[in-house]
């Protein structure tokens, strides 16, 4: 079992910057992918950005060039700095842990994924 909680969110302004932080705890040795995704209410969950085993990092258009997805490689926190906010970012965002598939031969790990409460980000103009 895997538990993910996210912080970093609040209310900002136009332009202003956050770093969202997910604390990763319990069995993440089974944790291969993780990643951050928003949705805005009445709207459909959408990817963020991505970040796989291999350090290789994913990211929607909209964000490119403006938020940066890590993860501190000790503790295994999973981080999302974003930077020049939009009213567009605006939105709960949520943080996934994809579970090792069978397949991997990691024992003990069946591909489940994990997911995070969210956390809010307003952006005011």
């Amino acid at each position: 079992q895997v538990k993910l909680v996210e912080s970093g969110g609040g209310f900002v302004q136009v332009g202003d910057s956050l770093r969202l932080s997910c604390a990763a705890s319990g069995d993440t040795r089974c944790i291969s992918k993780m990643g951050w995704y928003r949705q805005v209410p009445g709207k459909v969950l959408g990817v963020v950005a991505k970040l796989s085993t291999d350090s290789n990092t994913k990211s929607t258009e909209s964000v490119k060039g403006r938020c940066t997805i890590s993860r501190d490689s000790v503790k295994g926190t999973l981080f999302l700095q974003m930077n020049s906010l939009t009213s567009e970012d605006t939105a709960v965002y949520y943080c996934k842990a994809e579970g090792f598939p069978e397949s991997a031969g990691v024992e003990g790990c069946h591909g489940v994924d994990y997911w995070g409460k969210g956390t809010l980000v307003t952006v005011s103009a």
